[in-house]
């Protein structure tokens, strides 16, 4: 599991550094200020959270299946709420309207609170223990 961790928090570090360059040249001149502020709040909170990921890879002391449960609260809260936050943000360059999936932005957001409220739990549970 700690491969996978690293390896996953590594792509998704690179995608954001990806998106974010992305969205500061390419999209400069597409989207308003508005809109590009929009969009780095959906490659930022999927760099903290690749961090976060990467953290849980390097812990010791939180068992395989909190870091499992972790892993894929954190990969699919990035999907949802970063992902729809690209496509909202970039919903005036489609054909496509985007807005329709806008309900998936907070149940991606419940998602990674649910990852750091999985790891707070754990530390709380293991501190009782000891």
């Amino acid at each position: 599991m700690k491969r996978k961790l690293i390896i996953t928090a590594a792509i998704l570090g690179m995608i954001a550094i990806i998106l974010g360059a992305f969205g500061a040249h390419a999209l400069k001149k597409a989207l308003s200020i508005e809109q590009i502020v929009t969009f780095e709040t959906g490659v930022r909170y999927q760099m903290y959270h690749a961090l976060f990921l990467l953290f849980i890879g390097l812990l010791d002391n939180v068992t395989e299946k909190t870091k499992k449960t972790i892993f894929f609260l954190v990969v699919f809260g990035i999907i949802l709420f970063s992902g729809s936050i690209y496509l909202l943000a970039t919903n005036d360059l489609t054909a496509f309207d985007f807005k329709s999936i806008g309900f998936l932005t907070p149940i991606g957001g419940l998602l990674l609170i649910m990852a750091w409220g999985v790891l707070l739990a754990s530390s709380l549970n293991k501190k009782a223990q000891s």
